[in-house]
C-alpha cells in the first residue's frame, strides 16, 4: 500500500513538472514573438531568415516536439511504472537536447537563454527523477520479506 502511494506521488510530481516545463516553453515563445514585433528595423533580414526557417515541415517538427512534452502531462499520470519511467526519460532527453541545440541557432537573446536554462534544468530533473524511480512491485516484495 505504501509503495503504491509513493508510485502515485511520483506520477503526480512528474505530471506537474511537465506542466511547469511547458509553461516555460510557451512564455519563451511569447517573448520571442513580442521581440520580433518590436524590432522592425531589421525587417528585411528577419523576413528572409524566418522564411527560410519556418517551412511547413519545420513547423510540423516543432509542433510534434512540443506535443511530446504536452502528452507527458497525461502519460505521467496513466502509464504503468516501466512504460512511465522509460517515456519520461526518453522525452526528457529529447527535450533537453532540442533546447540545448536551439541555443546555437543564431544569437539567442538574454531572456531566451534564461528560459532555456530553466527548461534544460527542468528536463534534466525529469530524467534524473524518472531514472531514480524504483519498481514499486519489487520494493513491496522486498519490504514484505
Amino acid at each position: 500500500m505504501i509503495s503504491n502511494k509513493m508510485n502515485n506521488d511520483r506520477k503526480v510530481i512528474l505530471s506537474f513538472v511537465w506542466i511547469f516545463y511547458i509553461f516555460n516553453i510557451l512564455y519563451a515563445d511569447v517573448l520571442t514573438l513580442m521581440e520580433g514585433m518590436s524590432s522592425q528595423s531589421s525587417e528585411d533580414l528577419t523576413t528572409e531568415v524566418v522564411a527560410m526557417l519556418l517551412t511547413p515541415e519545420m513547423l510540423l517538427g516543432a509542433a510534434i516536439l512540443l506535443e511530446t512534452a504536452m502528452v507527458m502531462v497525461v502519460l505521467s499520470r496513466i502509464l504503468k511504472y516501466k512504460a512511465n519511467r522509460r517515456a519520461n526519460i526518453t522525452v526528457g532527453v529529447l527535450q533537453t537536447a532540442s533546447v540545448s541545440v536551439s541555443l546555437f541557432v543564431g544569437e539567442p537573446a538574454i531572456y531566451y537563454m534564461f528560459f532555456a536554462t530553466v527548461e534544460i534544468l527542468t528536463s534534466l530533473f525529469i530524467v534524473w527523477y524518472a531514472w531514480g524511480w524504483s519498481n514499486p512491485e519489487v520494493d513491496s516484495v522486498i519490504s514484505n520479506t
